[in-house]
């Protein structure tokens, strides 16, 4: 079985932590008790299509905040309180560079992780694509899946806010800006992704969903990480053209973000902070959107008749990640809502 996957960061990391653990339970160091026996889930490959919206430059260092997640996460090399940025992490190069009063001093990049950005940077500046780059990093970490970033053209996310220091004006901040140095609270008016008209598809990312057997949106942003790979060229279509179901997770529980804050970009789009909202976003794939089905917490049982009178397969299970063996359980519930849906387009066709 092909699974592909749309990742952004943290949440999308865990998620695939925990489906690579549901198809491949001896890889790494966690308990394989409950794991499945279903030779076509075990012997599934995995690809990641990852966020580059978040990407930055910083000290004249390429930083893929998004694609270090998920190869920090599988690589077990994350921070595990964080959730991002690396495991016993120092940042003496970070209080150097605020002694100089050298700018931004609001990104903080750990000594650990730098290495990771000046093999990146290096190897972009010598002509290589971030694909080649991202794969290459890969040997070292030895994720157990296949990262690929969404494009290796620049698609950078910013965000137009009122200017906090000329009442009256709107600026553009990078999205980074935005959501580390000011938490996310000035009012995003929209987002505005720069080069995304020019962005294409890295190599490998169109095949992923075309050759796929399921499709699997994790509970990511839907604004700026899933929304931003979306908005890739081609990459939609890609999605409303494949055979394979297209299943996603709600990153909403009982009407707020189980991390980060979603609810600040969905509500800059005009989108309530609720899982039947999100699903309405993303469309039903019967009506020109990109879903087939739906994942909600219990909590958001009552939301699954909404859901499903929009056209869209909906199952209410246990969302949160506390640990990898119930991310693995909600990865089969993905796999598992992908049958039945296969089944009954079987059904309407016999």
């Amino acid at each position: 079985m092909n699974i592909t996957v749309l990742a952004g960061g943290i949440g999308g990391a865990r998620f695939v932590r925990g489906l690579r653990h549901l198809v491949n339970p001896t890889n790494g160091s966690t308990s394989t008790q409950g794991s499945p026996t279903d030779s076509k889930i075990t012997d599934s490959n995995i690809t990641v299509i990852g966020n580059t919206g978040d990407d930055i430059w910083i000290h004249g260092l390429r930083v893929c905040p998004d694609l270090d997640t998920v190869m920090y996460t599988l690589g077990d090399g994350i921070d595990p309180e964080r959730g991002w940025g690396r495991r016993e992490e120092t940042f003496h190069a970070k209080a150097e560079l605020e002694a100089y009063g050298v700018e931004p001093t609001w990104f903080g990049l750990g000594d650990r992780d730098i290495g990771t950005h000046l093999v990146r940077t290096t190897s972009l500046n010598s002509g290589y694509r971030l694909s080649e780059v991202t794969r290459a990093l890969c040997e070292r970490w030895q994720p157990g899946v296949n990262l690929i970033p969404m494009t290796d053209d620049r698609a950078e996310t910013h965000v137009v806010v009122d200017d906090p220091d000329n009442p009256g004006q709107q600026i553009a901040l990078h999205f980074q800006e935005w959501w580390i140095r000011y938490r996310a609270t000035l009012p995003a008016h929209r987002f505005v992704i720069v080069g995304i008209e020019d962005a294409t598809p890295a190599p490998g990312v169109l095949d992923a969903i075309a050759e796929a057997d399921v499709i699997v949106l994790p509970p990511s942003n839907p604004i700026v990480s899933i929304g931003t790979i979306l908005a890739v060229q081609g990459v939609e279509q890609a999605l409303r053209e494949t055979s394979a179901p297209v299943v996603g997770v709600s990153p909403i529980i009982s009407g707020a973000p189980v991390r980060g804050m979603a609810d600040a970009c969905l509500q800059a789009n005009g989108i309530e902070t609720s899982a039947a909202a999100v699903a309405m976003n993303y469309g039903a794939r019967s009506s020109g959107g990109i879903l087939d089905g739906w994942l909600v917490d219990e909590s958001d049982v009552e939301s699954v008749a909404t859901i499903e009178g929009a056209g869209i397969a909906c199952r209410a299970v246990p969302l949160l990640m506390s640990d990898v063996e119930r991310t693995a359980s909600m990865a089969r519930a993905c796999l598992d809502l992908a049958q039945h849906i296969r089944r009954a387009r079987i059904d309407q066709t016999s």
